[in-house]
C-alpha cells in the first residue's frame, strides 16, 4: 500500500480519505516510511515531526478538522517558524531553537487538516540557488542525485518530487520557489505580495520574501494556495483583499483569448538549447488552446539581477543583525572575560556560513555612508523602473512568459565557487519579486540531457488566479502532471 500512497496527488489523496478508503494516519504514516527509506539520499528534510504529523492525521480522522487537503502530507521549508519544532533556516546559528509560536500559514494549514511531516533542508536563510549553502549538507534532485534540486528551497522541490510529500511549501525572495520547481518537474508559485502572509517567515529580504506552494500539479498548487493566502492582520505588509479565485483558475484551464506576452529580453545567450525547445514548443501549444501570444520587450529586466544584489542583501544585513548570541540560537565565545562585542563576533563568525557573511557584508557596504545614493538608492530606482515596464506590458497583455531558469539542474559542486554563475540561475525570476507580482512555474517536458525545464508565467498584482489558468492549459496539453512518472533513481 505505501508506494501507492505515496504516489497520489494531493487531490486525490484528500479524496480518498474522504471516501474513508484510507486513513490519514495511514497515508501519514506512508509518507513517513517514504521518508525513512530514501531521505538519507535526498537529504531533502532536516527534521521529521513523526508525533505532531500522527497527531495531526489522528485529528483529521477523528473529524476535528475537514477541508479539501484534510489528511494530505506537506513538507515544510525551514524557514517558517513553528511550535515546539526545531527552525534553523538552514543555518548553525539557529540549530537546536524549538519556537514558542507557530507562524500564520501553519496555523491556517493546521485549520486546514493538512498534515505537516516536517522541515525541509534549505540554502542558509533562504540565500543560494542550490541547497549547497545549507549548513546541514546539499540537497539531491531525484532525476539526477548528482545534481542540485535547486535552491534555497530545494528541500522541499526534492521532496515533492521524490514522493516524499504530495505537497510542500517554500518561500522565493528571488526565485526560490520557482527555480526549484523548474529544475525537479514539479508547480511552484510565488503569490503576490502581501498576499500570503509573512508572519512567522524568518526574513531575509522583507520587501521581497514570499511563501508559497510548492506541488506536483497545478491544482494542488492552487487548493494550498488558497489555504495560506488572506489578509494577516499580524503582518503590517498584507494585503486586506480578496483571495484570488485560483481554485476556479486551476480547474478551468481556458486560455482561448488570452493575451500572452512573451518577453524579449529572456532569449538569446546563455540559455541551454533543450530549454529554449521546449519553451518556444510550450508558446506554441497556448497559442494552438486560443490564446494570442506576441513579443514584448522589457527593457528594464537587463538591470534587474544587479539591482537584486543591492537590495535584497542590503536587507538582509540589517534582518540579521538580530542574530547577536545575546536573545536566542547560538553563543560561542563567552568565557567570562569576554566582552559583549566579542561573543557577538565570535558567534557570527562561528555560526553564519560563507554566503550569508558575504551578502551581509554587501548590504553593510551598500548602506553605508557616503554609498547608500550610490548603491542602495539606485538600485531601488531600477526597481520602479522595472515595475513600470511589467505596468506597461500588462496594458496589452493578459500574463508574461518565459522559461523560468536558463538551464537544466546544474551538478552540484559545479558552481558552489563562484557566486556570479550560481546567481545567474534567477536571471528570469528575480523582476518579479522586485515588482511584487505573482509568478508561477510549471514543467514544460524535458529537455535533450533528459532533466525537467520550466516555464514561467507572470502576472499583474493580485491577479494570481491568471496564472493558474495558464498552467493548467499547458498541464492538460502536455500531460506534464505525469512527469515525475518517470523519476526512478530512488
Amino acid at each position: 500500500m505505501t508506494p501507492e500512497l505515496t504516489r497520489l496527488t494531493a487531490v486525490e489523496t484528500a479524496a480518498k480519505i474522504a471516501a474513508r478508503e484510507v486513513t490519514a494516519v495511514e497515508v501519514a504514516q506512508a509518507h513517513l516510511d517514504r521518508i525513512a527509506e530514501v531521505n538519507g539520499t535526498l537529504n531533502a528534510f532536516l527534521h521529521i515531526d513523526t508525533d505532531g504529523a500522527l497527531t495531526q492525521a489522528k485529528r483529521v480522522d477523528a473529524g476535528e478538522v475537514e477541508g479539501p487537503l484534510a489528511g494530505v502530507p506537506l513538507a515544510l521549508k525551514d524557514v517558517i517558524v513553528t511550535r515546539n519544532v526545531p527552525t534553523t533556516a538552514g543555518s548553525k546559528i539557529l540549530e537546536g531553537w524549538i519556537p514558542p509560536y507557530d507562524a500564520t500559514i501553519v496555523e491556517r494549514m493546521r485549520d486546514a487538516g493538512i498534515v505537516v511531516l516536517g522541515k525541509t533542508n534549505m540554502d542558509e536563510f533562504a540565500m543560494g540557488s542550490s541547497t549547497e549553502h545549507s549548513a546541514y549538507g546539499a540537497a539531491h534532485n531525484p532525476w539526477d542525485l548528482e545534481r542540485t534540486p535547486g535552491g534555497s528551497g530545494g528541500g522541499s522541490s526534492a521532496a515533492v518530487a521524490g514522493f516524499l510529500a504530495p505537497l510542500g511549501i517554500g518561500t522565493d525572495t528571488g526565485g526560490s520557489i520557482r527555480q526549484p520547481a523548474a529544475v525537479t518537474g514539479t508547480v511552484g508559485t510565488k503569490p503576490t505580495y502581501g498576499g500570503v502572509s509573512r508572519y512567522g517567515l524568518i526574513a531575509f529580504s522583507s520587501s521581497l520574501d514570499q511563501a508559497g506552494p510548492c506541488a506536483r500539479t497545478v491544482l494542488d498548487a492552487a487548493l494550498l494556495h488558497a489555504v495560506i493566502a488572506g489578509h494577516d492582520p499580524r503582518d503590517s505588509t498584507s494585503i486586506d483583499a480578496d483571495v484570488p479565485p485560483v481554485v476556479d483558475a486551476a480547474r478551468d484551464g481556458d486560455v482561448s483569448g488570452m493575451r500572452v506576452g512573451v518577453v524579449k529580453e529572456f532569449a538569446g545567450e546563455g540559455y541551454q538549447d533543450g530549454v529554449t525547445v521546449r519553451f518556444e514548443e510550450a508558446v506554441a501549444t497556448l497559442a494552438g488552446l486560443g490564446a494570442d501570444v506576441v513579443e514584448v520587450s522589457c527593457p528594464h529586466f537587463d538591470y534587474a539581477l544587479a539591482a537584486y544584489y543591492l537590495i535584497a542583501p542590503s536587507e538582509a544585513s540589517s534582518n540579521l543583525a538580530r542574530y547577536d548570541a545575546m536573545r536566542y540560537g547560538l553563543r560561542v565565545g563567552d568565557d567570562g572575560d569576554a566582552s559583549a562585542e566579542e561573543v557577538m563576533a565570535a558567534t557570527r563568525a562561528a555560526g553564519f556560513g560563507a554566503e550569508v557573511k558575504r551578502r551581509i557584508m554587501l548590504g553593510t557596504y551598500a548602506l553605508s555612508a557616503g554609498y547608500y545614493d550610490a548603491y542602495y538608492g539606485q538600485a531601488q530606482k531600477v526597481r520602479t523602473l522595472i515595475t513600470r515596464d511589467f505596468e506597461n506590458a500588462f496594458t496589452t497583455v493578459d500574463v508574461l512568459v518565459s522559461p523560468t531558469t536558463p538551464t537544466t539542474a546544474f551538478k552540484l559542486g559545479e558552481r558552489v565557487d563562484d557566486p556570479l554563475a550560481m546567481y545567474l540561475a534567477d536571471l528570469c525570476t528575480i523582476p518579479s519579486n522586485l515588482y511584487g507580482g505573482p509568478a508561477m512555474s510549471v514543467p514544460c517536458g524535458l529537455s535533450d540531457d533528459g532533466l525537467p525545464v520550466g516555464f514561467q508565467v507572470m502576472a499583474p498584482v493580485l491577479a494570481d488566479d491568471r496564472l493558474y489558468r495558464v498552467g493548467a492549459a499547458l498541464e492538460r496539453a502536455t500531460g506534464s502532471d505525469r512527469l515525475l512518472e518517470q523519476v526512478t533513481n530512488l
